[in-house]
């Protein structure tokens, strides 16, 4: 089972990685991370750890040697007075290889 999915991580396209990789996360964690080789994502909700380490190798070209997620819900918040619910959020902490780091300030080529 484990070479089946193997298969379908090596088979992602370069949309296919977009879709799976939504945004970076900038925070004061996250900038304090990126000092000992880790970096955050917001990453699709059904993405799975091993496609999200194929999409960071194949879009930043780096070796990525952890992936570490969290699944946070969506809390219900007030929107102009109505109840509303924010969306549930999954980031994805990954830990690059030693020496290894993705300048974020720069856009993809």
């Amino acid at each position: 089972m484990s070479g089946m999915a193997k298969k379908q991580v090596a088979a992602l396209s370069r949309e296919a990685m977009y879709t799976i990789i939504r945004s970076p996360v900038i925070t004061e964690k996250t900038t304090l991370l990126a000092e000992i080789g880790q970096t955050a994502f917001r990453v699709s909700i059904d993405a799975t750890k091993p496609q999200i380490k194929a999409a960071i190798e194949g879009l930043f070209g780096v070796k990525v040697l952890a992936v570490n997620t969290v699944l946070t819900k969506g809390k219900t918040k007030r929107f102009k007075g109505r109840p509303g619910r924010r969306s549930d959020v999954k980031k994805a902490y990954v830990r690059l290889a030693e020496g290894q780091s993705i300048d974020l300030s720069t856009g993809l080529a």
